[in-house]
């Protein structure tokens, strides 16, 4: 794998079949459960996927849903349909039905591949649609009107010709997590993962073939796709797949009996597993370097796991649209509560709302240019005319620069609080919160007063023993007041049980401000 990348390229070339010609037909690229896929396998599974959609009449461009948990068929079928030319949209396979006839109707796409759990629900899906896509099963048998894809798998042949795509050709599409919206489709170029590769996984963490990758994070999504898919076949490495919700009991088995060396997870995760009681019977030894993104690790939480696993968790920003990190911190170099410094291979600066580079130390939105970063969104002119100006993307983030090129988190552009004519921070009002010793959680919005003025509220998950009441909120109040200014003190508290949250784990706030449900207080 080089970058440039060649003018004619077909990913799907160069992140499975490369593998054959430098011999690794019979090392590991998939631990699944049981069952353990070699790079040999794997291109052939491949080559036989690719066939399978060419064979069924699906042509270059043309999008192939994929509704599927982390598995080996999920790598076969988003390698197989790039492979032909195709291009592969993955899903989250634990949306509602509502959210799945969104995607039909704005992919229009030429075939849906699902698990058996989600058939009846396609089912109804396509036959409201005026789209009718093949629609195929994975596993078990499948029902009328449906394909066996794991069945007619076995009955092609492995042997396939790729399809001769540019650089610049469409690979594949992955939708927005939704953190502030409706997702959008966010189309991505066959040179992108490589850049990905190159620029970050293999100057930042180091990754080897010899590494085993695991991640929290799912397929269907940026971060996990790379973290999970093409980072460890990019190098020949292994990767863990795993498929089932990553409580903290799932999260730490699969690491005591798959022995990953890098581990990816979001702030939610690590939190989640901290607070086991269960964990300390647990052996993380075999792990060399944790990964965070998906949202800003406060530092309470770098400290606290570094305490216990001895472990730098990499704190880092990247986003569906640049398709991976782009700002991270690097080994024995953290600094705890930043996103780190820029990855080589991007530029990053700090504008205003004029779009003006502020100075060092001001506050603004952060804006990245780099070869990963989208081509723009599918069906959506002026959403893609603001996020994508010529090079640059503008990430809808806050952040402040320091003297040493760290960058810190502040907020979403749209999350930000503007308290009596000064700005607010939600993430610094929620970092001083979550060290009181009854919140778990909590997350910090604007709230109109009545009187058309702004101020922060907070939704807080506390301890299960803690019972929400009036003299908590005072105490909370208090807490924050001696920490930070008291402009920026919450004037109303909300407890709740849990916080909407994207499957990445990021809050939702845009929820939180068209809701006043919550218990107590």
């Amino acid at each position: 794998m080089k970058w440039p990348v060649p003018e004619r390229y077909n990913a799907a070339c160069d992140f499975v079949d490369r593998h054959m010609e430098e011999g690794r037909a019979h090392e590991v690229a998939i631990l699944y459960r049981d069952e353990v896929v070699t790079y040999g396998d794997l291109y052939e599974r491949v080559n036989r996927a690719g066939r399978l959609f060419r064979e069924l009449g699906i042509e270059m461009e043309q999008r192939i849903l994929l509704v599927l948990p982390d598995c080996p068929e999920f790598v076969y079928a988003f390698f197989g349909a790039i492979k032909i030319g195709a291009v592969p949209v993955p899903l989250n396979p634990r949306l509602r039905p509502d959210d799945y006839a969104y995607f039909v109707y704005d992919a229009r796409p030429k075939a849906v591949l699902v698990g058996r759990e989600l058939v009846e629900v396609f089912e109804n899906i396509v036959a409201a649609s005026r789209f009718k896509p093949l629609r195929l099963v994975v596993k078990g048998e499948a029902p009328q009107g449906w394909l066996s894809f794991t069945d007619l798998l076995h009955q092609v042949d492995g042997t396939l010709e790729p399809a001769d795509t540019h650089k610049d050709d469409v690979a594949f599409w992955l939708y927005s997590s939704g953190s502030t919206g409706a997702p959008k489709g966010t189309i991505h170029l066959q040179h992108d993962m490589p850049f990905c590769v190159l620029h970050y996984a293999k100057p930042i963490l180091n990754i080897q073939p010899g590494d085993r990758t695991y991640s929290v994070a799912k397929l269907h999504f940026a971060y996990g796709l790379g973290n999970a898919m093409y980072f460890p076949l990019g190098v020949g490495a292994s990767t863990i797949l795993v498929p089932e919700h990553p409580t903290p009991q799932v999260i730490l088995e699969t690491i005591q009996r798959d022995r990953p060396t890098l581990f990816f997870s979001v702030p939610t995760a690590y939190n989640a597993v901290l607070r086991w009681e269960e964990r300390f019977r647990y052996d993380v030894s075999s792990l060399r370097l944790c990964v965070s993104a998906g949202e800003a690790l406060p530092e309470k939480l770098y400290h606290e796991w570094k305490a216990w696993t001895g472990i730098e968790i990499l704190d880092g920003i990247g986003s569906t649209e640049a398709l991976h990190i782009f700002i991270s911190n690097r080994p024995g170099q953290v600094r705890p509560g930043s996103s780190g410094t820029v990855v080589p291979g991007y530029e990053a600066e700090i504008r205003d709302e004029s779009g003006r580079p502020v100075p060092t130390g001001e506050v603004g939105v952060l804006w990245i240019k780099g070869d990963s970063v989208a081509a723009g969104y599918w069906n959506k002119q002026e959403k893609t005319q603001r996020t994508f100006v010529g090079s640059w993307l503008c990430t809808g983030d806050m952040y402040v620069r320091d003297e040493e090129g760290y960058y810190w988190y502040v907020g979403r552009s749209d999350d930000m609080i503007k308290a009596g004519g000064i700005w607010v921070s939600p993430i610094e009002v929620e970092n001083v919160l979550i060290e009181h010793p009854a919140v778990v959680e909590c997350a910090v919005v604007a709230h109109d007063d009545g009187d058309g003025l702004v101020k922060p509220k907070a939704f807080v998950v506390l301890r299960p023993d803690i019972p929400s009441s009036e003299s908590l909120v005072e105490e909370l109040k208090r807490f924050v007041k001696e920490r930070l200014a008291s402009y920026k003190c919450p004037r109303w508290f909300v407890f709740v049980d849990e916080l909407p949250k994207t499957s990445t784990g990021k809050i939702q706030r845009f929820r939180l401000r068209q809701t006043q449900e919550g218990r107590g207080a």
